[in-house]
């Protein structure tokens, strides 16, 4: 049975990605703030960010038009999910939650050493951030961290709870149009 529910919460079966950590950095202070609005728009990999203009990382990004996407795994859900109950402009939080900086090769904000990977990015497109904060980059690199045991990612539901990967199917050998990809 079909029951109505509010359509303000409709986000939380379509909510696209795992929630991230957004990593920008502005004169040397590198920040991070935790993101679930997300979503992948091409395979380049172009991705797609939502950030409100109360964020501290908003006008940080806007300005230097660069970051690091880094994708936690659930061994740091905790502390993923207390950096977005603080703000950079008064919190060191690398320092704060113990992670680790990593330089990256491309852009200045860092790399986390702790996240199960992660993607340099630059902005490509600012045409809807003003209407929707929706930041368009483009993955220019990308690292994964091979001998992290911790794999499992996690998705927001929007309430406090959040809905942890789990069983994978294989299922290549249907991907019969898609085999660039596998």
């Amino acid at each position: 049975m079909n029951c109505e529910f509010p359509l303000h919460k409709a986000f939380k079966f379509i909510e696209p990605g795992p929630v991230i950590l957004l990593v920008t950095s502005e004169n040397d202070k590198p920040n991070i703030m935790t993101l679930s609005w997300s979503t992948l728009i091409d395979f380049n990999p172009v991705i797609g960010c939502v950030l409100s203009p109360g964020d501290y990382s908003y006008e940080i990004l806007r300005r230097t038009k660069e970051c690091v996407i880094a994708i936690p795994a659930i061994d740091i859900m905790e502390k993923v999910v207390q950096i977005g109950n603080c703000s950079g402009s008064d919190t060191n939080k690398f320092k704060t939650f113990d992670l680790t900086p990593i330089k990256a090769q491309k852009v200045e904000p860092p790399l986390i050493k702790e996240a199960l990977a992660n993607i340099e990015c630059k902005v490509i497109d600012v045409d809807f951030v003003d209407r929707y904060g929706l930041f368009i980059m483009e993955g220019i690199k990308a690292w994964y961290d091979a001998e992290k045991t911790e794999k499992c990612t996690f998705h927001a539901n929007g309430d406090g709870t959040f809905v942890i990967d789990g069983e994978t199917k294989n299922l290549k050998d249907l991907m019969i149009k898609w085999q660039i990809f596998i």
